[in-house]
């Protein structure tokens, strides 16, 4: 008998079953389809012997000093901040946008203070920020628009930025400054070892076993537990009742090189020329020293496995209808990206995680202190047991 079944052994599925397991001394089975654990953060060393993320770059950073902690449990860290250069006129030129981003792009030499005017100038006034477009035009005006933002959002969302709501481009700041990190979060670093690692030393207790290349709906009614953790698609839960949620999924183009470095940052966006995204050399993100190199190359597609929650109105009532049927299943717990649909980083679904555990924990307390004494002093069990058991190695 297991106490959980977990559906998905990404972030959100894996530190459940770390809390559960250690926590609580739960007894948990993790399912996942995929044939490893992981979920979108998965690395593995290939045939070259690089350190590669399978499914894109996966770069940790976080202001919440408890997220951090938490992992710090499982790995050491690198430090590593975090550079984009995009390919814009012919340029490679830092993004977000920064002071230097705005020299070389016009031949200029403002200073801090001036680019701010320099943008207030550009910018156009906006009374309501409802799309993502209104967000960006506002800040740095419709020709840095055109060169940075539309024909990316085009290409990533398969939508313009005035079709999408204002969250998308919202996560773009614009500086005023020469800081050319991508991020700015208190605690940015890369897992020493690579987070294959990180999440086996997560799932490394007697108490949690893991089935891959598992549908759990084949072994649900064959494996007896209590309640489930799901971190699927919440549609795919309820068999697409309302119909499908929309997601936009990736097409990941891996290459090795018989050079030392590829490109002359960690990754480089293209906005505007090919049908790929962004390209990413490994090597940068893990420190690996290597005489070869590894990139990938990214194809944003509608088809195929889901990443992106598509952040338009229509969806999010959509996602409402399935909420409520998630929230009349009290033995299910949804968590994670795909099961709330919701855009994510990965420090978000950690917390989220420690933040439904918590809420487990507080239930059982709740229910053992009714349930201790019925009214004759015996302990009463609301314990149903679902199939029949199925040893699992």
């Amino acid at each position: 008998m297991f106490d959980y079944l977990i559906v998905g052994a990404g972030f959100a599925g894996s530190v459940l079953a770390e809390r559960l397991a250690n926590g609580s001394g739960k007894k948990v089975l993790i399912c996942d389809k995929r044939p490893h654990i992981a979920g979108n953060a998965y690395d593995y060393y290939n045939d070259e012997g690089i350190l590669i993320h399978k499914y894109g770059p996966h770069i940790f950073h976080t202001n919440s000093k408890d997220v951090f902690d938490y992992l710090s449990r499982f790995t050491e860290w690198r430090e590593y901040q975090h550079r984009v250069l995009a390919s814009v006129d012919g340029m490679l030129v830092p993004m977000p946008i920064n002071l230097d981003t705005i020299n070389k792009l016009y031949g200029l030499k403002l200073t801090a203070f001036e680019v701010e005017d320099f943008l207030a100038s550009l910018a156009e006034k906006k009374d309501q920020i409802k799309t993502s477009e209104d967000v960006v035009v506002s800040k740095v005006g419709r020709e840095l628009y055109e060169k940075f933002f539309r024909n990316y959002t085009r290409k990533q969302w398969g939508l313009d930025p005035s079709e999408l709501d204002a969250s998308v481009t919202a996560r773009v700041p614009t500086r005023t400054n020469r800081d050319d990190r991508y991020f700015t979060d208190s605690y940015q670093a890369m897992p020493k070892h690579g987070f294959t690692r990180m999440f086996e030393n997560m799932l490394d207790n007697p108490n949690i076993k893991i089935m891959l290349n598992c549908d759990y709906r084949e072994i649900a009614n064959d494996i007896p537990y209590r309640e489930m953790v799901y971190t699927g698609p919440v549609d795919s839960f309820f068999n697409y009742r309302h119909g499908k949620l929309p997601y936009r999924s990736l097409e990941f183009k891996h290459e090795t090189h018989d050079t030392e470095q590829f490109q002359t940052a960690p990754v480089v966006n293209y906005p505007n020329e090919h049908a790929y995204t962004r390209v990413t050399e490994f090597k940068y993100l893990t420190g690996q020293e290597h005489k070869k190199t590894s990139i990938v190359y990214e194809y944003p597609q509608a088809e195929g496995d889901p990443y992106y929650p598509i952040p338009r109105p229509e969806n999010s009532e959509l996602y409402a209808k399935y909420k409520a049927l998630a929230d009349g299943r009290p033995d299910v717990h949804f968590v994670g990206r795909l099961a709330t649909y919701k855009y994510y980083n990965m420090d978000q679904i950690v917390a989220q995680a420690l933040t439904v555990y918590g809420k487990i924990v507080g239930k059982k307390r709740q229910e053992a202190a009714v349930t201790t004494n019925n009214g004759n002093g015996k302990l009463s069990s609301k314990i149903q047991v679902n199939g029949s058991a199925v040893m699992v190695k």
